[in-house]
């Protein structure tokens, strides 16, 4: 990084002259020094990353599933039946929280309760049970799973999302990473992945976002014992530590909010890589800009919540303060980076020009170098990644020009409070 910065005084003295030295450090530190660190991080801690084994012949014990449903009738049911299929030897306990729906989420439910009411796997051994919670209004989704966790009896919970569906031993790799993991893991992030990625171009890149991006920066933070994001989607919490903390935070970034709570009390949040769940993502831009939206409120929502978490003396505060700069490069990206596309197609090459191609064959390595370690996972799980090669070219080239400028949107949405809502995941 330092020869980076040294290397790059000539551009800073350019491009100085025309906006301005602030201007011009602002820009080339945020969308060129500072990300190539990062980068260059990310790939030396894949370098040395392994996966610590699950201990085997663990007695697994009973775990509450939380599914918060507002609108679902065309998923739920799948959902319910991904967890009916499990292999896990533990007895499990579906919540199903209907938060006010106005469509036939409840009809869907009722009709799975009474097909599989205390469905038991004798083979395996296990048992599950259904429970539904009727919310006449909704109340949003930490609400909704608040209201869950006072029915809850076990001391492990799980969340699940009700459009994602749970690969068959998901929830046997969810548990059995928590109780291989140190003492001290209060929660673990399981790995989402995206199963409408054939409906069009955006689901496509969000594919690619999901099986690398996400995937490569919850495994990274793992190593460095602290995952900062254990999603609402399909993650694990112990019972004691969501109760200690008084459950889920009523804000748009609750799941972020509620696992910075947990780093802040100085526990630790691991990450299951191989408890796989499918979801589906955002299919229209306005939706994908909505969720990105969301998640930059949240991100900001996590700051004015756990300020102290800038200042805890252990490995995982490395990404509290990446985290701190990622407004800094998405405004720096939105306002820099793409006006200078546009200039350099009228061969004013201040900030982009024909030395920004010499980063394609890097990106390549590191995103070939996620791939690898993806693909070993879907191996050993048995699991095909599908061709995608139009969805990996946009997602190379071009997702950024979408990407970055809604989560500037989010942060500005916060910084001026606007209306929040939990209709986006």
């Amino acid at each position: 990084m330092g020869l980076s910065f040294w290397y790059s005084q000539p551009w800073f003295e350019d491009l100085s002259h025309a906006i301005g030295y602030f201007l011009a450090y602002f820009i080339i530190i945020f969308i060129a020094i500072i990300p190539g660190f990062m980068n260059a991080f990310v790939a030396m801690a894949l370098l040395v990353d392994k996966r610590p084994p699950i201990i085997r012949n663990q007695k697994y014990p009973p775990v509450t599933i939380l599914i918060a449903a507002y609108n679902e009738e065309k998923s739920i049911a799948t959902t319910l039946s991904g967890i009916f299929q499990q292999d896990y030897l533990g007895h499990i306990r579906i919540i199903v929280i209907n938060d006010g729906s106005s469509d036939r989420t409840v009809d869907s439910v009722k009709a799975m309760l009474s097909e599989h009411e205390n469905l038991e796997f004798i083979d395996l051994g296990g048992k599950i049970d259904v429970e539904l919670i009727d919310l006449v209004r909704n109340g949003g989704k930490a609400a909704a799973l608040n209201q869950g966790l006072k029915r809850c009896l076990t001391d492990v919970v799980i969340t699940v999302d009700a459009d994602s569906y749970i690969l068959h031993d998901g929830i046997r790799h969810l548990v059995g990473r928590y109780l291989s993991d140190p003492i001290n893991t209060k929660a673990v992030a399981g790995e989402i992945l995206i199963r409408n990625s054939r409906d069009n171009w955006i689901t496509k890149a969000q594919e690619w976002d999901y099986f690398l991006g996400i995937a490569t920066i919850k495994r990274i933070q793992s190593l460095f014992q602290g995952t900062m994001v254990a999603q609402g989607a399909f993650s694990l919490y112990e019972l004691k530590t969501l109760q200690e903390l008084g459950g889920w935070p009523e804000m748009v970034g609750e799941d972020i909010v509620l696992t910075w709570k947990i780093l802040a009390k100085g526990y630790r949040v691991g990450h299951a890589e191989n408890a796989l769940a499918f979801t589906d993502c955002p299919n229209s831009l306005k939706q994908f800009i909505r969720q990105r939206q969301r998640w930059s409120r949240g991100l900001i929502e996590a700051f004015k919540a756990n300020p102290s978490i800038l200042f805890k003396p252990r490995f995982s505060t490395l990404y509290v303060w990446w985290n701190t700069m990622f407004p800094l490069m998405d405004i720096a990206f939105t306002f820099g980076f793409l006006p200078g596309i546009i200039l350099a197609f009228f061969k004013i090459y201040w900030i982009v020009g024909p030395m920004t191609l010499s980063l394609l064959p890097m990106a390549f390595l590191l995103n070939w170098q996620m791939y690898l370690k993806g693909k070993a996972m879907f191996n050993r799980e048995h699991l095909k990644i599908r061709a995608n090669i139009l969805g990996f070219i946009f997602y190379v080239f071009a997702y950024g020009l979408i990407l970055q400028p809604a989560c500037v949107y989010g942060y500005f949405s916060e910084l001026f409070n606007l209306r929040k809502s939990w209709g986006t995941k």
